[in-house]
């Protein structure tokens, strides 16, 4: 590992980044897969460390194999990574602020972590950064810079399950990664620490799946029940039931087994021979009757009332409503909307918190790169069905605008400042 000092002040932080030597010992017990003894177990490890690893290995284990809870994350993911774009600021020149923009857009096409992935820029980093956000409530990792430091390499991603605070009192406590080699200090200013809900205690963040688990669990089993019951159960069959004709008057007993036999197996030959259209005729002798599970409706009604009850209770653990995981429970458009509006203010406050982690990589690839600006990143959670609801809005604003400036209230310059805001 080889330090360097790059770059200049830029507001009121230094930038200091770290060049990770990727055949170092160091960086490779990063960039490997750590802990090979318990990679596939579920161990609770009570010792000095505050680790969040067997939560995280029980949320990815839930998220990779309940339907349910893969369509939360899913969600949660795709809503977070809108689309977005850098901005300059802070520039002296029209001319500056292009190149310092065209600079950001090749970071954009760059910054995926996994070179494998070809043509794969920023849209494919979002959803992985969210991913992980959502599922192990942390995303963390390093910022690697070219080896003539001329601008930013990529962003390098590590496992937060293996990542700790150490120490046992406050002005102790410092970010550790554990490896087989003993744990490796993390907190460099190369690093980044995104915590999802971070609390008072530790601050390493929590799944959006912490309070699930347990109806997680009841809801497969109950799933686990009616499967089993069903095919307790079995399905609905015909039963024919055939009443032997009377023996004629000096019918041999010989003859009347054959006669019998024979209109058995012609009867059982017509049932079976019947096309799903054709309809059977016989004698009044030949009953037709359905043998399965009684009640059916009832019991059907019961699983499927207690199933959803599950399924709502996981819903609200994850924030979000059955419709928009695709149950449909005859919601109403307008609730259906003050729904979808009010899970978007979250994703816009998660957002926030990826917005400040992207201008943090931003503004270092600008000042490698020598440029006198900062950027700031914003995404567009606009939608098209929206867009006669917004014009609407903005129309109005300006209406308003235009009548306070009439009346005297507002002067020319103030009007000019707030027109620019509405653009």
């Amino acid at each position: 590992m080889t330090r360097k000092k790059v770059g200049r002040q830029i507001g009121q932080s230094d930038i200091e980044l770290v060049r990770f030597n990727e055949d170092s010992k160091y960086a490779k017990n990063l960039l490997l897969k750590p802990d090979k003894k318990y990679s596939n177990r579920m161990i609770w490890q009570d010792h000095k460390y505050q680790t969040n690893k067997f939560k995280i290995d029980l949320f990815r284990f839930l998220r990779d194999n309940i339907p349910l809870l893969h369509a939360c994350i899913w969600t949660w993911s795709r809503l977070s990574s809108a689309p977005g774009r850098f901005e300059i600021i802070e520039t002296n020149s029209q001319k500056n602020s292009d190149a310092a923009k065209h600079c950001l857009d090749i970071l954009c096409e760059s910054i995926h972590p996994y070179k494998y992935h070809r043509k794969a820029g920023l849209e494919s980093f979002m959803p992985l950064l969210f991913n992980s956000l959502y599922t192990d409530g942390a995303f963390a990792g390093f910022l690697l810079v070219k080896p003539d430091a001329s601008g930013v390499e990529r962003f390098l991603p590590i496992d937060p399950a293996f990542i700790a605070v150490s120490g046992n009192r406050p002005d102790q406590e410092a970010l550790v990664f554990q490896t087989e080699d003993g744990e490796k200090r993390i907190d460099g200013n190369d690093f980044y620490y995104l915590a999802l809900d971070a609390d008072i205690n530790k601050g390493l963040g929590k799944s959006i799946m912490a309070s699930i688990p347990f109806v997680a669990f009841v809801q497969q089993q109950l799933i686990n029940d009616m499967q089993r019951t069903a095919h307790n159960a079995g399905y609905h069959r015909l039963h024919v039931k055939i009443t032997p004709p009377e023996k004629m008057s000096g019918e041999s007993d010989d003859a009347y087994v054959n006669r019998v036999n024979s209109y058995f197996d012609d009867t059982v030959s017509m049932i079976k021979s019947c096309d799903p259209e054709d309809n059977p005729v016989t004698w009044d002798n030949v009953n037709i009757d359905y043998v399965g599970p009684g009640h059916t409706r009832a019991v059907t009604n019961s699983w499927s009332m207690n199933h959803r009850a599950m399924i709502e209770e996981i819903c609200a653990g994850t924030n979000l409503s059955p419709f928009m995981l695709g149950y449909n429970y005859g919601t109403t458009h307008n609730w259906a909307q003050f729904k979808y509006d009010l899970v978007m203010r979250q994703v816009v406050s998660v957002q926030r918190q990826a917005a400040r982690f992207l201008e943090w990589i931003g503004n270092v690839e600008l000042a490698l790169r020598g440029f006198n600006c900062r950027c700031l990143y914003k995404f567009d959670n606009r939608l098209s069905y929206q867009a006669a609801e917004s014009a609407e809005i903005e129309r109005s604003n300006i209406d308003n605008l235009i009548k306070l400036y009439s009346a005297g209230l507002i002067s020319k310059e103030v009007a000019q400042t707030k027109a620019g805001d509405l653009l």
